[in-house]
């Protein structure tokens, strides 16, 4: 823009009317101008923001892949290795083991009742010529429930003449369903992820057992309260753990926003429903929690000590790629950091496969380290202030980015807690969240303990049909952990 030269106010008050005129329109419209340049500055960065969201996507920022539009560029492929698909010279064949032949429910013989080369007739009692060949053929025989029927009698006290009724064993529960049923029931509906509606059909379909809607709902109430002690006890092993990988997702009860927080330990998993606070963080992991946790960079995350926080690379990795696709200095430099994150996960995948010691990986790791720095620190000059933003915050954090280069068993993504919420963000997408605060406690613990039985190499519908008898006969809850 040209600039109006300002002349001295007494030479300017000897010129003529008319040129001083001139010159106030000219410093007026000098002024507009000056305001429309700003004006379109702000603009430009406005349509720069937005044209970034409009190419936002799960690789370039937290959305799940289900939101992904049909136009999201796909996922860079691997690099071709050369071999064939399927399994490999040399690899060894999976085949389901052979029962023994005691475990058999019914064991069939096939003799050759003709030769086929001169097609002689071959007695069914011709000594074998070598070891018989064995099929073993899985099936499962019809379903029908099995129906008992208790009898209360009532008879009259020949002492007092008082009508005394027959009681209701301990064992025996209290409604229409046994334990299987009732932990089928919540199996279905918690883990399989099926509607109410559907856990009734499934069951009258397969099982010939008729339920109401209602009849599912007051079943997953048994089966939340019969595992109240195993989330407690789990929630009592995270607590005590040495690492946790913890994240949280929206979920809604009614018109109520919560947020479904998972932490999963080398041993446990635990869930929990809260807000999305500093305080549910520290409900979820415990007071007693000292370990080091392994999460994105929410705010909430900000309140647990840095020396004990491990921040995800590959949320991280998505941010540089949403760097890295816009126009100018900004690209550039985006594309720098996510080749030098590339290199980071390619040494870190080294030493999982074996090729690195643990020296050997901080070795490696330090020249990533230090362009990373780099990077960072002239980051914070680039003409985009959520560029600077970002690389003043990961500065601040720098310690948080290494933990798994000092400490064994930490890894630098939080993959671990977003594979345990996959499934309840499956389960939300379908039932739309729950109605109360007991479906809410039906939520978290079963998702606890189908979790948790899976760390622990327990069958899932076994132990859930121990717990619900346990809990109808009053009596403790089978333990979930082998040690205590």
């Amino acid at each position: 823009m040209i600039e109006i030269p300002k002349l001295p106010n007494e030479i300017r008050a000897s010129l003529p009317l008319v040129v001083q005129a001139y010159i106030a329109a000219l410093e007026a419209l000098e002024a507009v101008v000056a305001e429309l340049q700003s004006q379109i500055e702000a603009l430009q960065a406005q349509i720069s923001e937005l044209q970034a969201l409009t190419r936002q996507n799960s690789g370039n920022s937290s959305r799940p892949p289900s939101s992904d539009p049909p136009a999201t560029p796909p996922r860079p492929k691997r690099k071709p290795s050369g071999r064939k698909q399927g399994g490999q010279p040399g690899h060894e064949r999976h085949v389901r083991p052979l029962l023994p032949s005691d475990e058999v429910d019914e064991i069939v013989d096939h003799h050759p009742e003709q030769c086929p080369q001169c097609h002689a007739r071959l007695a069914a009692d011709l000594p074998a010529a070598k070891a018989f060949e064995r099929q073993q053929v899985w099936d499962i025989p019809p379903v029908k429930p099995t129906v008992t029927e208790h009898r209360y009698h009532s008879v009259e006290c020949p002492g007092c003449h008082s009508l005394v009724a027959g009681q209701r064993p301990a064992d025996v529960p209290p409604g229409a369903f046994g334990p299987a049923v009732i932990a089928l029931v919540g199996l279905l509906h918690g883990r399989y992820r099926l509607s109410m509606r559907e856990t009734e059909a499934l069951l009258a379909d397969v099982f010939q057992l008729p339920i109401s809607t209602g009849g599912v709902s007051a079943v997953c109430q048994v089966v939340s309260a019969s595992l109240a002690t195993a989330y407690t006890d789990s929630h009592r092993r995270v607590s005590a753990a040495k690492a946790a990988n913890v994240d949280e997702t929206g979920w809604k009860q009614v018109r109520k926003k919560l947020w479904l927080w998972v932490a999963v330990t080398a041993e446990a998993t635990v869930f929990r429903l809260a807000d999305r606070s500093a305080k549910a963080l520290k409900a979820l992991l415990g007071e007693s929690y000292t370990g080091i946790t392994t999460s994105d960079r929410f705010k909430s995350y900000g309140a647990l000590p840095l020396e004990r926080r491990q921040s995800c690379w590959a949320h991280l990795k998505r941010n540089w790629q949403a760097f890295s696709e816009r126009d100018g200095p900004v690209g550039a430099w985006g594309q720098k950091g996510i080749t030098q994150i590339e290199s980071l996960f390619e040494v870190w995948h080294q030493y999982k496969d074996g090729a690195l010691a643990r020296a050997a990986l901080r070795t490696e790791m330090q020249a990533v380290q230090n362009a990373l720095h780099e990077l960072l620190e002239q980051g914070r000059g680039l003409p985009l202030k959520k560029a600077q933003t970002f690389c003043r915050d990961l500065l601040a954090l720098w310690p948080t980015l290494w933990k798994f280069l000092e400490v064994e068993g930490i890894e630098p993504t939080n993959n671990a807690a977003e594979r345990a919420l996959r499934p309840a963000v499956l389960w939300r997408k379908g039932c739309f969240g729950t109605q109360s605060e007991a479906g809410n406690y039906f939520v978290i613990r079963i998702l606890t303990v189908v979790a948790t039985c899976r760390q622990q190499k327990r069958h899932v519908l076994t132990f859930l049909t121990d717990a619900v008898k346990a809990y109808i006969a009053g009596q403790p809850t089978p333990a979930l952990f082998s040690t205590p």
